[in-house]
């Protein structure tokens, strides 16, 4: 799917009522480690993208109130395999995947949520000396901690940080004796080849070892494998037109935020597969020629036009192993369904 943002789950329960304290953000009796950087203000990057020669949107945009009820509902329209089919192997493996991660981790996850896939890892851990959820949404991060402390015997230390840069780790009350990132949902895919190279880079050096370098670790990564190109671009245009509606969102977004004037009426969607780049692409395209009024500059769309959307990447085991390797992680263990539609990975 598209490049989710941290908070985006697949999987969720509904939160209990979480007390907010006098300035509207939520209270919390967990710490909480604050690094967050600024953001750069939406019209920069919306111009950016709309004036580029080949126009594009930041695919964060999705996720307002909206795109992400529109997210939960793609998890579970038929022709969307890849969330059941990665739960299916966390129901299986799980307990195979803590055996591999061993006994007192500290289990850290970029982009986290209250998912079930976390608390079946979490449930098979043994005696894992705490949980580090890692996200850029602060109020979401709490809550969702905040709902795995209440489930789970584990000491639970989030982070307010964006993980796609580097960050520092909390200090861990008990004895932390291995480090195991935890990165599901082929959240991967949803970097360019360059990026998920330096992505994995990053992982590699927060499990690596703690300051007198004796505890290291594994990276457990799901992604999505290539496969018939027809299953592949069937998963993103869905016949109930979900997936469209939580491209066209991003338009009516634009409208109430920033008073662009981007008609739906005048896009289509598509998402097709990409050979070259190894993904698939998701654009909106112009019916016909017209022109747009965002935040006081013109848009020019020729009939036809696209704008890039998002962009989902898939790997044969093989490329992933590859790209793992640039940054010196190696492929340890796979688990995969019995039709290797999906797979999650061990890298060390």
């Amino acid at each position: 799917m598209s490049q989710r943002p941290s908070h985006a789950s697949d999987t969720t329960s509904e939160p209990a009522p979480v007390e907010m304290d006098a300035v509207g953000s939520r209270a919390s009796d967990l710490p909480l480690l604050e690094c967050a950087p600024s953001q750069r203000p939406l019209i920069e990057e919306v111009l950016e993208g709309l004036t580029a020669e080949e126009k594009f949107l930041p695919a964060k945009l999705h996720y307002d109130h909206r795109g992400s009820e529109l997210f939960e509902r793609i998890c579970s329209v038929e022709e969307y395999y890849i969330t059941r089919t990665e739960l299916g192997i966390m129901k299986d493996s799980s307990e195979e995947i803590a055996e591999s991660i061993g006994s007192g981790a500290m289990l850290i996850e970029p982009g986290s949520g209250a998912s079930l896939k976390t608390r079946l890892l979490l449930d098979a851990l043994d005696s894992p000396a705490a949980y580090v959820p890692v996200d850029i949404s602060r109020d979401f991060l709490l809550e969702a901690a905040e709902e795995i402390a209440r489930r789970h015997e584990v000491e639970v230390l989030p982070v307010w940080a964006d993980f796609t840069k580097a960050h520092p780790l909390p200090e861990a009350d008990g004895e932390v004796e291995g480090r195991a990132i935890y990165f599901p949902g082929s959240t991967i895919g949803n970097f360019t080849r360059a990026e998920a190279r330096d992505l994995l880079g990053r992982f590699a050096e927060m499990v690596g070892a703690n300051t007198s370098g004796d505890v290291g670790g594994s990276v457990i990564v799901g992604f999505d494998q290539k496969k018939e190109i027809g299953r592949m671009e069937a998963a993103y245009n869905d016949a109930e037109g979900v997936t469209a509606e939580f491209n066209y969102n991003v338009l009516d977004r634009l409208g109430r935020e920033l008073e662009a004037d981007l008609d739906r009426d005048k896009f289509t969607f598509r998402a097709e597969w990409d050979e070259e780049v190894g993904a698939i692409v998701s654009r909106l395209r112009a019916r016909e020629a017209h022109e747009v009024e965002v935040a006081g500059r013109t848009i020019v769309f020729e009939s036809g036009e696209p704008i890039r959307m998002e962009e989902s990447h898939k790997y044969t085991r093989e490329e992933f192993e590859a790209l793992a390797g640039q940054v010196g992680l190696g492929l340890d263990r796979v688990w995969s369904d019995p039709a290797d539609d999906f797979a999650v990975a061990r890298l060390v």
